[in-house]
């Protein structure tokens, strides 16, 4: 179950937490599971686009529904631009 954060209420503790985890990886102070690892191996990700993607996205929701714990739900919009030479001749 995904709790979606409204812009109003909760967006200042949303905030917060997102600082942390930022900061956290900001200073290397994480870790990334085996299991996790995997599934983005399996994906073609890496821990780059894994940080990228913390640093830089937007914190959307949490699920309090894993007995391990809350999980926060962060969204990134991925833009690709190319740069198109112009043609020969």
């Amino acid at each position: 179950m995904i709790v979606e954060h409204p812009e109003g209420g909760h967006a200042a503790v949303a905030r917060g937490i997102l600082a942390r985890i930022r900061r956290a990886i900001t200073h290397g102070d994480y870790d990334v599971s085996a299991h996790a690892l995997g599934e983005m191996a399996e994906d073609k990700l890496d821990l780059w686009d894994l940080e990228a993607a913390i640093l830089t996205g937007k914190l959307r929701g949490r699920q309090r529904d894993d007995p391990r714990g809350t999980r926060y739900v962060i969204h990134l919009l991925i833009i690709t631009a190319y740069r198109i030479a112009p043609p020969e001749g």
